[in-house]
């Protein structure tokens, strides 16, 4: 086998077998993933590595310690809880020939490598409210098992990820400064930002005022982080370890909120085709609330309907901001991609906001 780095780096994990192959694997933007096979008995097992992009994460060895402290905990609470399948239903960390978690090579990039799991698949868009309770389901729960997670807090992987009134912050510079002349064709967006601004404050002032906890989240709440098994279509594992730290329950829920209950995608340019579907919030609350309402607060609870409102809003304004500063940020694929994706998101902030007294009753109702 050519000796690659990504296999030079498998060769560092205390594999059970011999390395067979290691070929790129999934659809992620920011790692790069590999699946590897290994023989051992006889039969074809497959692992799944990541080399760390440490770019995006500035902390790598940092990041490693949270996956560390949330893999072995995950399975400890899915062992303890007698859960028969508890080896699929939680990440586990592959070490290396010395013992550790994370192998880093000789140029100084992070490696690691976890369990495959097996039968299971993870899904780009929202086909149906099965799916979605699924997945809301699946989040739910992986939020309850890190309920009573032990010990200091855990590290910032991007410090003020999901702080609204930062990306509001940071927008209102790009605006002042407008480096590229570009506030002239988005003075719809600008206005409707600036219009929705007191939205910016919702989480964050309820966290800063106590009124909600904080909690270990998972922050990056997309379908296509969680597993669903191919045979039942249970959501199965929750994956994307990397933005897991402090945070609110609903920047999780509001995420969900934001990616599955819309059938268009996040850059739809025909913006008729974008509206929060009732029926697939009503599903996400369901799932949510089935393996969540134990530990939620009740102000926790009343805000899940704004928070699908406050998150969408903020992806709207980090579209807007690296739109306005040139498209530094998120890879763009057309020359207004930023700009196309900010009037899609900020159209599904008008589509929730328009359906909030229908969502606040089904919220009632299912709790």
């Amino acid at each position: 086998m050519t000796n690659h780095p990504h296999t030079t780096a498998a060769q560092a994990f205390k594999l059970p077998g011999g390395l067979i192959s290691a070929v790129p694997y999934g659809s992620g933007h920011i790692n790069d993933t590999y699946a590897l096979e290994v023989a051992v008995s006889g039969k074809v097992v497959r692992y799944i590595l990541q080399r760390i992009n440490q770019q995006v994460f500035k902390a790598p060895d940092a990041l490693m310690e949270n996956v560390e402290r949330v893999c072995y905990h995950t399975q400890q609470k899915l062992a303890s809880q007698g859960v028969p399948d508890a080896f699929r239903r939680a990440l586990r960390l592959i070490p290396t020939l010395q013992g550790r978690n994370w192998h880093t090579d000789d140029v100084g990039h992070r490696w690691r490598c976890y369990n495959f799991i097996e039968n299971a698949t993870g899904h780009d868009v929202v086909s149906s409210p099965r799916q979605a309770y699924a997945a809301a389901r699946a989040f739910g729960s992986f939020q309850a098992l890190l309920a009573d997670l032990p010990g200091k807090r855990l590290h910032e992987t991007i410090p003020y990820f999901h702080h609204t009134p930062k990306r509001l912050a940071n927008f209102r510079l790009a605006l002042n400064r407008d480096p590229h002349g570009r506030a002239k064709s988005a003075e719809k967006e600008i206005q409707f930002a600036l219009q929705n601004e007191h939205l910016a404050s919702v989480i964050t002032g309820a966290l800063a005022r106590h009124e909600i906890p904080e909690r270990v989240t998972h922050n990056d709440t997309k379908l296509n982080n969680v597993l669903l098994d191919n045979a039942s279509q249970e959501g199965i594992c929750v994956i994307d370890l990397d933005t897991v730290m402090p945070g609110s329950v609903l920047y999780d829920f509001g995420d969900l909120v934001r990616t599955s209950t819309s059938p268009a995608a996040e850059d739809e340019v025909d913006l008729d085709k974008i509206v929060m579907q009732l029926p697939l919030f009503t599903a996400l609350i369901e799932g949510y609330l089935s393996s969540a309402k134990g530990f939620l607060t009740q102000r926790e609870l009343a805000l899940l309907p704004e928070a699908g409102q406050v998150i969408t809003y903020e992806i709207g304004l980090r579209f807007l901001t690296d739109w306005l500063e040139g498209d530094v940020y998120f890879k763009c694929k057309r020359p207004t991609h930023n700009l196309d994706r900010a009037r899609a998101q900020f159209k599904l902030v008008e589509s929730i906001t328009a359906q909030l007294p229908a969502m606040h009753p089904i919220l009632n109702q299912l709790s």
